[in-house]
């Protein structure tokens, strides 16, 4: 499986992807080999690291600006079964995959790709006129870690930092990329011994996901709505409705125990 080129015309060859990268990455002197207490060897030496600059209108890998260019211009059939319409995110499936809606109190919380090496979580945000703004949520989501009780650490990947969390042999990775007007953070979840699939895999999602900010004004941070294609929009109306169905159930005083809400999983596709 390779990150780059997928279809899309005049590509650049991997090597002068590579040779792009790598002059974004200069941009930083490089360092003689870091000893045990050098600021390099702690786990956060990542997080003083610039960024590469990500291009998402005429870039050689994705995610691109859904505003600019058309996911209708590349070829993504050795990877993908399906394209994922959510509105404001386009996402191709990989093979082997499904989506599950994931049900809160009050309807659909969370859309996930579920793999056979994990999860994937993608949300998009309106982001700011300015670049940046990754790099500040990267800090928030390693504290929140922390708190939590996970190890933490930030890595460079393809897009620049991506926090790491681990505990109980679990893994949660996140990546995020700033665009024009917006940001796309990716959410991986895996078993510890699949972490490296999972990592390689969700990059792959990444670089071929479309984000579409629109026209309407909405607030820097605020997630980007999202359209639940109809499929899901039909499960989620009967999970509901079966729930709301439960939980009358539940109010009756009888001597028969009620049924346990639906509080998983509402919607998944093949």
């Amino acid at each position: 499986m390779a990150l780059w080129p997928f279809g899309k015309k005049n590509a650049s060859t991997p090597e002068q992807h590579a040779q792009e990268q790598e002059e974004h990455y200069n941009d930083v002197p490089s360092q003689a080999e870091p000893d045990q207490t050098s600021p390099a060897a702690t786990p956060d030496a990542g997080e003083d690291r610039p960024d590469p600059i990500h291009d998402a209108v005429t870039g050689t890998t994705g995610p691109y600006d859904a505003g600019e260019v058309s996911i209708g211009d590349f070829d993504f059939s050795d990877f993908s079964k399906g394209l994922l319409d959510l509105g404001s995110l386009q996402i191709p499936l990989p093979m082997q995959s499904e989506v599950q809606v994931e049900m809160g109190e009050q309807g659909p919380r969370m859309l996930h790709i579920v793999t056979p090496h994990g999860r994937i979580t993608p949300v998009a945000f309106a982001g700011r006129t300015s670049a940046g703004q990754w790099r500040e949520a990267t800090r928030e989501i390693a504290d929140g870690m922390r708190k939590d009780g996970l190890t933490v650490r930030v890595e460079q990947g393809p897009w620049g930092r991506e926090v790491v969390g681990e505990a109980n042999d679990r893994l949660i990775r996140i990546a995020g990329v700033d665009g024009p007007r917006w940001m796309l953070r990716m959410t991986m979840i895996s078993p510890a011994d699949r972490a490296d699939a999972m990592r390689e895999l969700g990059h792959e999602v990444i670089a071929r996901t479309f984000v579409n900010r629109g026209d309407a004004p909405i607030l820097a941070g605020s997630p980007l709505p999202v359209a639940l294609p109809q499929q899901f929009a039909d499960q989620i109306q009967q999970a509901m409705a079966k729930r709301a169905q439960q939980q009358k159930q539940n109010a009756q005083p009888t001597n028969q125990p009620g049924a346990t809400g639906d509080t998983g999983n509402a919607g998944q596709a093949g």
